[in-house]
């Protein structure tokens, strides 16, 4: 048996061991909702470290904002690859705008840009929006093994 991995939990941000063979069927502890949804979740200053740093599930992050015609346009294209790839990765949505300090602290020139951070470390990054299929292929390249 392996050791278990650390998951955040999308809805109260707790920590969570988990067998790494068991890790689609994982409930928070804590809430006790499930700590794969199927979807993306959003990051703020107050959850981010959790998610980004903490655990021991990769990280792919949309940085978007609003008022982007190409971000509005990736946003059902990023929530059907999170049904692809979870639990492999967390995807996780950031808003530009209402999160300034998070993009600058990305250095987030573009919109959408994607980011994959593994504990506390960015591995990959991509401009751009991007179809469902490109998104789920461009994160399993980059993934952790």
């Amino acid at each position: 048996m392996t050791s278990p991995l650390l998951v955040s939990c999308p809805s109260c941000a707790a920590l969570n061991r988990v067998p790494k063979e068991r890790l689609g069927e994982g409930r928070c502890g804590r809430c006790k909702q499930a700590l794969f949804q199927g979807r993306p979740i959003t990051l703020t200053s107050g959850n981010f470290s959790q998610h980004a740093a903490s655990s021991d599930i990769p990280l792919l992050i949309d940085f978007w904002a609003g008022w982007c015609g190409p971000c509005r346009q990736m946003a059902p294209a990023f929530e059907a690859a999170a049904a692809q790839l979870e639990p492999r990765v967390r995807l996780a949505k950031v808003d530009t705008e209402a999160e300034a300090d998070l993009a600058a602290r990305y250095a987030i020139r573009s919109i959408p840009s994607l980011v994959i951070v593994h504990k506390g470390r960015e591995i990959a990054r991509n401009a751009g929006a991007m179809p469902t299929a490109a998104i789920v292929n461009w994160a399993r390249q980059h993934l952790p093994v």
